[in-house]
């Protein structure tokens, strides 16, 4: 057993994936989460946007032996099911077959799971328990329960998995600064539901559009993509559908300060999304009692205090939602720092440098493709010239696998670097813009052409792993 016990702030998804795979390596893991046990008092987190389960991700749980528990929690997306004005509707799969799908899975649910698996490791988790201090010299904590009696503890090797509102960082940067940078969205969200089919009046569904108990396809994200807002939906194993609106926080319509209510907001959906509003029973409830969410990206300077205390996840770099990888990010840190403990468990500071150094260009690249997809997802999906590079690239995909992949199937089906996925893509996304100019027309482009000059022109791809 290690001689280092390891003291972890937060038993969200992050927190209790890592505190198994550290349990698993022989450390002593005490967790302690501010909330009350799941388990016990039902999942506190509200809604929120439905979680993505990409190969990142799932190449973490099968470290620990989870992920084929988990999918059978999930539901398969083969891409995105792009609704227009006019009720018209494709899909744009994400990648070239089944083989390459994302998967929508619960919070709760999956939170559960990842804390059962956990304690069975070995890792003790303490509920009710929000830190409230940290004497970093001393190594100690204090720890505030519900009714807000503190007590104090040895911390140990303090590491926080405590989300965008960590705790653990506010008490790191206090004692010294890490070089913090909020950048705000300025668009918020609201989330709303689609019930399964059999709650919903036979009326209000389209010929063909759902099966097995869902209003509408459900092996599909759905968006409704408007320009500067839009609207997803994304499938629940109980063939509900979570919606979540995607507007422009303040300014003139559309935007939530122009929906001051449930009646306003029905009037919008009426003009905007005709054919939804009528999946959405429960429309006017959900819009007066869900919040509007916020949204915005971490940037750190510094994610750890020497060897002492260290951030991993949301804590360190909160991203927006757009390209599902927040928590694929996270649990994809978590094998590297397990890793790093287990091969050096003495130099603390060196393995906390180390994760950093390895995670945060990563970190930065998947921001900046986040946001970036937020503009494809409401806008660019629909547009004529974003569908003829889309054509193009599956073209090249096909013919020249070596040396183009599409920058989204690097993000989400393999393990290449986020960094070396955001600057791929750049090179190839200049590549394909240079021979639309050439040639408006995909259909007349010399595909053998094009293949050679992307071949001449970009080193192959590294060997790629898919699982």
């Amino acid at each position: 057993m290690s001689q280092h016990p390891i003291t972890l702030i937060g038993g969200g998804l992050v927190g209790a994936l890592l505190a198994q795979q550290l349990a698993q390596r022989g450390f002593a893991v005490d967790v302690f989460e501010k909330r009350p046990d799941p388990r016990q008092a039902g999942f506190l987190g509200g809604r929120s946007i439905n979680l993505a389960l990409a190969e990142r991700g799932l190449h973490a749980l099968r470290s620990t032996g989870l992920a084929d528990d988990v999918l059978q929690r999930a539901v398969m997306m083969r891409g995105r099911m792009v609704h227009d004005r006019d009720g018209q509707h494709g899909l744009q799969r994400y990648g070239i077959d089944d083989s390459e799908v994302i998967w929508s899975v619960s919070r709760g649910a999956l939170n559960t799971l990842l804390l059962d698996a956990a304690e069975a490791a070995g890792a003790k988790f303490h509920f009710d328990q929000a830190l409230t201090t940290v004497d970093f010299d001393r190594q100690r904590i204090r720890l505030a329960d519900a009714n807000g009696v503190e007590r104090e503890l040895s911390a140990g090797l303090l590491i926080g998995a405590d989300g965008a509102g960590s705790a653990l960082r506010a008490a790191m940067n206090a004692h010294t600064p890490l070089g913090e940078r909020v950048e705000p969205l300025d668009h918020g969200y609201k989330e709303l539901e689609i019930p399964p089919a059999s709650e919903l009046p036979a009326a209000v569904l389209q010929a063909g559009e759902g099966r097995d108990g869902f209003a509408l396809e459900p092996n599909a994200l759905h968006i409704w993509p408007h320009g500067s807002y839009m609207c997803i939906a994304l499938p629940n194993t109980e063939r509900s559908f979570t919606v979540t609106l995607f507007l422009p926080s303040q300014g003139a319509a559309p935007s939530f300060a122009t929906l001051p209510d449930a009646a306003a907001a029905a009037t919008f959906f009426t003009e905007q999304f005709p054919g939804l509003l009528p999946l959405m029973p429960r429309f006017a409830e959900d819009f007066e009692h869900n919040p509007i969410g916020t949204l915005s990206t971490l940037y750190l300077q510094r994610w750890h205090l020497d060897g002492r205390a260290l951030l991993i996840g949301d804590a360190a770099h909160a991203i927006v939602p757009f390209h599902g990888q927040g928590m694929n990010c996270g649990f994809e840190d978590t094998v590297v720092l397990a890793n790093l403990l287990a091969e050096a468990r003495d130099d603390h500071a060196e393995v906390f440098a180390e994760f950093q150094r390895q995670r945060q260009p990563n970190a930065d690249a998947i921001a900046r493709m986040a946001l970036e997809n937020y503009i494809e997802m409401r806008d660019s999906v629909a547009d004529p010239h974003y569908l003829a590079k889309r054509e193009l690239g599956a073209l090249l995909a096909a013919r020249i696998p070596t040396h183009y992949m599409a920058r989204y199937r690097m993000v989400t089906f393999t393990h290449l670097p986020y960094r070396y996925a955001l600057e791929r893509g750049q090179a190839q996304d200049a590549l394909l813009e240079q021979l639309l100019r050439e040639t408006p027309d995909v259909a007349t482009i010399d595909i053998d052409t094009a293949a050679q000059r992307f071949v001449s022109t970009l080193a192959p791809l590294p060997e790629l792993r898919h699982g």
